[in-house]
């Protein structure tokens, strides 16, 4: 691998480029909060070799998202489900629009 393959990844959305400790201060965490999401399966981080947890990008916005409605008061656990439902919606409603173009492209509106 050479070094612009390396620097490559860091693009890359999954790729777990974040330690737990340089996670949660980027988010103005704690570790136990980073622990907390794992534990309620809201985010799974990747371990590295030695055990470590490992963030993507992806991940941490996914928990800045449960950081912000745990400051609005909201228990961990009802957080993370919101986030569930949130993601499960804007994908049924990918899935829609999807639809809907397909089913327009399939029978396009007569001419007037």
């Amino acid at each position: 691998m050479t070094a612009d393959d390396s620097y490559a990844r860091l693009d890359d959305d999954d790729y777990p480029a974040y330690t737990m400790g340089r996670a949660a201060e980027m988010l103005g965490t704690t570790q136990g909060f980073l622990r907390a999401i794992g534990e309620a399966r809201l985010i799974t981080p990747l371990r590295s070799e030695g055990g470590h947890r490992r963030y993507s990008g992806y991940q941490l916005r996914i928990a800045a998202r449960a950081r912000e409605l745990v400051d609005q008061g909201t228990p961990i656990e009802a957080a993370c489900r919101i986030i569930v439902l949130e993601d499960q919606l804007e994908e049924a409603q990918r899935i829609n629009a999807e639809y809907r173009r397909a089913a327009q492209e399939a029978d396009p509106p007569a001419a007037a």
